[in-house]
C-alpha cells in the first residue's frame, strides 16, 4: 500500500489550520485551496482585484505542485471558487492566460469546475486547487 505524504514548500504560504499544502499518494497529488496571500508574509494580497488575486493564488498551487513532484501539464482537474459572480470574467481572463503559459504545446489544459460561494475570509475573492496525476514512468 502506497502511504500518503504530505507536500511543504517556503514557496507557498503555510496553511492556516490542520492540513498540508498538499497530498502525494502514489500518483495523486491533491493540492490544497490557495488563495491570494503572499507566502513570505502571510499577508492577503490585491485587495479588491479579482484578476490579481487569481494570478498570486495559481502562483502559490504551481509553488506546491512543483514541491510535490509535478509538471503543470499532469494537472487533470482544477476547481476555481469565486466569491462573487461578477468576478468571474476578470478571474476567467487571469485562469486563460496563467493555464496558456504552463501547458505545454499539444497538451490539452485542465478540465475546470468554477463554483460561486462564500470563501473563508472576507479579503478573499478567489480560490483555487488542484489535482494532479503524476506518472513518474514518462519523466525524462
Amino acid at each position: 500500500m502506497t502511504a500518503k505524504t504530505p507536500i511543504h514548500t517556503t514557496a507557498a504560504p503555510a496553511p492556516a489550520h490542520a492540513f498540508p499544502q498538499g497530498v502525494r499518494k502514489g500518483p495523486l497529488l491533491q493540492v490544497s485551496g490557495q488563495g491570494p496571500v503572499d507566502p513570505a508574509t502571510g499577508e492577503y494580497l490585491h485587495p479588491g482585484d479579482a484578476a490579481a488575486q487569481t494570478r498570486r493564488a495559481f502562483d502559490n498551487v504551481h509553488a506546491i505542485l512543483t514541491a510535490g513532484g509535478a509538471h503543470f501539464d499532469d494537472v487533470v482537474v482544477l476547481r476555481v471558487y469565486l466569491a462573487d459572480r461578477g468576478d468571474f470574467a476578470a478571474m476567467n481572463e487571469a485562469y486563460a492566460d496563467f493555464v496558456a503559459a504552463r501547458t505545454s504545446e499539444g497538451t490539452p489544459p485542465p478540465a475546470r469546475t468554477t463554483v460561486v460561494c462564500a470563501l473563508p475570509r472576507a479579503e478573499m475573492l478567489v480560490e483555487i486547487d488542484a489535482l494532479a496525476y503524476v506518472d513518474l514512468r514518462v519523466r525524462v
